[in-house]
């Protein structure tokens, strides 16, 4: 029996420390049948409201999963201006509405309405397409996108499908994984080793915008 394949989408997030970048992951839960264990970047399935937004659904859905598995928002507000979380007030609100994401209970579209937001799908970088082999128990077809870190927002994990968060130098989760200590998919791995040859937000951003990962046949392919 063929097993499905399903539209996801993938976000990398990145900062500057010193002079070099980190990545933000997550760890998938234990219990998960599809990488469970494993560490990766926020991501998951694209859900049909996520076209109700009026962009590109890949990037509404990567920026929906980053939100609902991370709790890191990168929309604009009325003003134009990304989402800020500083106010312990405001910072409650989303923790609300990630909650009814996360329970199906309302869509990205739902709160946008609400908090006249707009999704940032500007600001996301496209970076690789993945597709899962045959023989997996899921199969996705994947779009990893890049983007920097929204600034006063605070990360947690969604203590369900990810069970622990880290900002790590692309070098050091590449060391920890070749020591058997940091699970990685192929799609991941792959992802960490274009990453740590950057040394900046910007240059990372500025590689992906020239297609360095995205036009290699081996990355395509997966």
């Amino acid at each position: 029996m063929s097993v499905p394949v399903r539209d996801a989408a993938t976000l990398v997030l990145l900062r500057d420390v010193g002079d070099t970048l980190e990545v933000f992951m997550v760890r998938r839960s234990l219990r998960l049948v599809f990488g469970g264990g494993a560490h990766v970047f926020p991501g998951g399935a694209v859900d049909p409201s996520d076209a109700d937004v009026g962009a590109d659904p890949f990037r509404v859905a990567a920026i929906r999963e980053c939100f609902e598995e991370a709790g890191y928002l990168l929309a604009y507000d009325e003003a134009g201006e990304l989402v800020s979380l500083g106010d312990e007030r405001l910072a409650d609100r989303f923790k609300r509405h990630r909650a009814a994401l996360q329970q199906g209970a309302r869509s990205l579209a739902d709160v946008c309405r609400e908090d006249d937001l707009r999704p940032a799908v500007d600001t996301l970088a496209y970076l690789s397409r993945w597709v899962t082999p045959e023989g997996a128990p899921r199969r996705f077809d994947t779009r990893f996108f890049v983007c920097a870190a929204p600034l006063e927002q605070t990360p947690l994990h969604d203590r369900t499908e990810t069970i622990a968060h880290e900002w790590v130098r692309p070098s050091d989760a590449l060391e920890r994984h070749g020591r058997g200590q940091f699970d990685l998919m192929f799609p991941t791995l792959k992802t960490l080793e274009w990453l740590a040859s950057e040394t900046s937000v910007d240059g990372a951003l500025a590689a992906a915008a020239a297609g360095a990962m995205a036009t290699s046949e081996e990355f395509l392919r997966g």
